[in-house]
């Protein structure tokens, strides 16, 4: 069977038979383009999940005059650091995220005070998952 899916405006054509899944195209899809079923394959819904849609966004940015520091991978929160209310220093550890059996060091972007710890210690992460907010 032959299905149609979108994944972070991007369109892929995906063949299915026996188990195997095999990419015949892919295009660019802005988002004032609607898709249309050709006549061979089947209408599939789109679904868009949190984690997909920021996995460019893992650096830092900006929200409400603070700054998230975002999962760079996905993985496993070994240890955090910090607690909200704690003055850090850029380079300062934040937490301790493990991926493919590695233990990453989570630093802080810049200056400023933790506003909010967002995840705990044993939660699994994806990529772009917000970690923590600084002010």
């Amino acid at each position: 069977m032959i299905y149609t899916i979108r994944i972070n405006d991007k369109e892929y054509e995906v063949e299915v038979e026996r188990g195997k899944a095999s990419i015949i195209s892919a295009t660019a899809v802005s988002e004032t383009t609607v898709a249309q079923p050709s006549a061979s394959a089947p209408a599939v819904p789109v679904v868009s999940s949190p984690a997909a849609s920021t996995v460019s966004s893992a650096a830092p940015s900006v929200v409400g005059g603070g700054t998230t520091v975002r999962a760079p991978m996905p993985g496993s929160v070994l240890d955090v650091k910090v607690t909200a209310g704690q003055s850090v220093r850029k380079g300062d550890l934040l937490l301790i995220l493990e991926a493919m059996k590695m233990e990453n060091e989570i630093v802080a972007p810049a200056d400023g005070k933790i506003r909010q710890v967002v995840v705990s210690k044993g939660a699994s992460v994806a990529t772009g998952d917000v970690l923590i907010v600084t002010d």
